[in-house]
């Protein structure tokens, strides 16, 4: 290994180094988190649904609560462990969905404006300008009043969240990669635009693309998580981070555990996201990767 390393001290080479201790952690923190979201059904000890009077209110371990319940009991001695695994694979399931529709539906119109030109490239822009001056919070409450409330919904609802910038994103880079040449020479040798922006232009903006969703993504579950404490997210018996919130708050004095548990889970989730999203950024940076 240390010949290794010399070798490449000596051809130029950086050698290469580790993610710094908090990016690892951070790593490690969404690994666990994308296991619940695969498996958090099977996880949960009990029933996420079932009810128990006699065992409300009981408190996590260490506080002067049992083993039978470790992270104690909601108010209506519902095991707060299989909640919060039920939760969490509905709020990284709705999370990733919004965060993959929000990118594809950006990415398309926007190299659909650098493409097309013209009216249809402004009728974009200007619906780009109206989605980022208009408040999510107002467009959300709107839509769910009138349409009404899904899974579906709810998440294609979030997908509008963010949008804009990986259209304006999608539509500067895909004008740099056009005035550089390789996509006219690629045009040149009768490729369709189709071929063009998939195989040639999209895994050349791909990284900067993917630093943009890593910026979404704990934007998109805060957002989630407010709309579900409002009562307008994800609706019972199904449940969320931002549902268990929203029912944890009247018992903030009584029973803290309800709120803080799954509100530490949503900040870590957002926090670990963000470390790493600016950890890709810097390292696609150095690498000189775009």
């Amino acid at each position: 290994m240390n010949d290794a390393v010399k070798q490449e001290e000596q051809v130029g080479i950086a050698p290469r180094k580790l993610p710094p201790a908090s990016i690892c952690c951070a790593i490690g923190w969404l690994g666990l988190l994308l296991a619940v979201g695969l498996f958090g059904r099977w996880l949960a000890p009990y029933d996420h649904t079932a009810i128990s009077l006699l065992d409300r209110l009981a408190p996590p371990v260490g506080f002067g609560g049992s083993f039978a319940h470790p992270l104690g009991t909601d108010e209506l001695g519902r095991d707060l462990l299989s909640r919060l695994l039920v939760s969490i694979q509905m709020s990284v399931l709705i999370a990733c969905g919004a965060t993959v529709l929000g990118a594809v539906l950006g990415t398309l119109l926007g190299f659909l404006a650098a493409h097309v030109r013209g009216t249809v490239e402004q009728m974009i822009l200007a619906l780009v300008d109206f989605q980022a001056t208009m408040p999510f919070l107002i467009l959300a409450l709107a839509v769910l009043a009138f349409i009404g409330n899904s899974l579906l919904i709810f998440t294609g609802l979030l997908a509008l969240h963010g949008w804009e910038r990986y259209a304006r994103i999608a539509r500067g880079l895909a004008l740099s990669a056009n005035a550089q040449g390789y996509a006219g020479a690629v045009w040149q040798l009768g490729a369709g635009p189709v071929r063009i922006y998939l195989f040639h232009i999209l895994p050349n903006v791909m990284a900067t693309l993917i630093v943009s969703m890593t910026i979404a993504f704990p934007e998109i579950v805060l957002v989630e998580s407010g709309l579900s404490f409002l009562g307008l997210g994800v609706q019972p018996p199904a449940t969320s981070l931002g549902s268990m919130v929203g029912s944890g708050r009247d018992y903030l004095a009584t029973a803290p555990w309800i709120l803080i548990i799954p509100s530490a889970t949503i900040s870590l989730m957002a926090l670990s996201v963000s470390l790493v999203g600016d950890w890709l950024r810097d390292r696609f940076e150095r690498t000189g990767l775009r």
